[in-house]
């Protein structure tokens, strides 16, 4: 999951802000805490540098550098963009990025009061993201199928984490999702990676998205997931009645991938619990909360 083999530290950062870009090496740097694929440290009010440690990191950082100028100006969230990139050298050999900060808290550390509000905000950058991509935009390598083919990755999952009591409920809804039709329109932009720690709240509703790298062109399903796995108990519907373009087919498959989603943080938090490598143990009472919705909140 991570390269342990180099170890980022703000030394580190710092070196590396003297050497390609001095006129930011005074700013001040402070770790920030979370990050998958990289580890961030801040960078004065304004800015963050992104560090790769996992193998794939550093294509997903190209991804976002690419695209996020493209996509950002018709957003009406702020998103993060590249300032500056670093390119690799013998003290870091792997590209990396200086970002926009997007202020809030991340939503795996707090939570969402005004649920009708973050409904709609969530419904107006989606259909302002959900548009027809580019042949040239990025396809996903491991999300964007059709739930039918993610089987695998769900029974994983299911097997690990779901609770007994809940076992028929839940493979009722994959089931649905994965009997439901497959996506007929163009490759439309997708986030594909929504979830608590990729969006940021202030004043008790979503004011901020982030981590573009897996973005791709395809299904909008994967992230209208976002309805159960982000937003509180009762806001799905409104937040499709104002998203206003998805079909129940689309429905149906974005609530079985929410499903798929909140056992993805449920075994991402036992595995915090345990101490185990890209645990995060955060994650495991989002990802409850969120099946729980899923199975509460159903629309079809």
């Amino acid at each position: 999951m991570t390269d342990s083999e180099i170890e980022i530290t703000a030394g580190l950062v710092h070196d590396l802000l003297r050497e390609q870009h001095p006129d930011l090496a005074g700013l001040a740097i402070r770790e920030v805490a979370g990050g998958w694929g990289n580890q961030m440290w801040r960078l004065g009010d304004d800015l963050a540098v992104r560090m790769p440690r996992t193998e794939g990191a550093p294509d997903l950082l190209r991804n976002e550098c690419r695209w996020l100028p493209v996509l950002a100006p018709r957003l009406p969230l702020p998103v993060p963009g590249p300032v500056r990139i670093g390119e690799p050298s013998a003290r870091f050999p792997k590209p990396w990025t200086v970002m926009t900060w997007v202020p809030g808290e991340p939503l795996d550390h707090t939570s969402i009061s005004r649920g009708d509000h973050a409904a709609g905000t969530l419904a107006g950058f989606l259909k302002a993201l959900h548009v027809e991509a580019p042949e040239d935009a990025p396809v996903s390598g491991d999300r964007g199928d059709h739930p039918k083919k993610c089987t695998d990755g769900f029974d994983h999952f299911f097997d690990a984490v779901v609770p007994d009591d809940l076992a028929d409920a839940v493979r009722a809804v994959w089931d649905d999702a994965v009997a439901a039709p497959e996506w007929e329109g163009p490759p439309l932009w997708v986030h594909g990676d929504l979830h608590p720690a990729n969006v940021v709240v202030s004043d008790g509703t979503l004011s901020g998205v982030i981590d573009f790298g897996d973005m791709f062109a395809g299904d909008p399903a994967w992230d209208l997931a976002a309805a159960w796995v982000i937003l509180p108990a009762g806001a799905a519907s409104p937040f499709f009645d104002a998203y206003a373009q998805a079909d129940e087919g689309t429905i149906r498959r974005a609530r079985g991938l929410a499903a798929l989603k909140s056992l993805f943080l449920m075994l991402m938090g036992r595995n915090g619990d345990r101490g185990l490598p890209g645990g995060k143990p955060a994650w495991g009472p989002a990802g409850r909360a969120a099946l729980d919705r899923v199975l509460r909140d159903g629309l079809t």
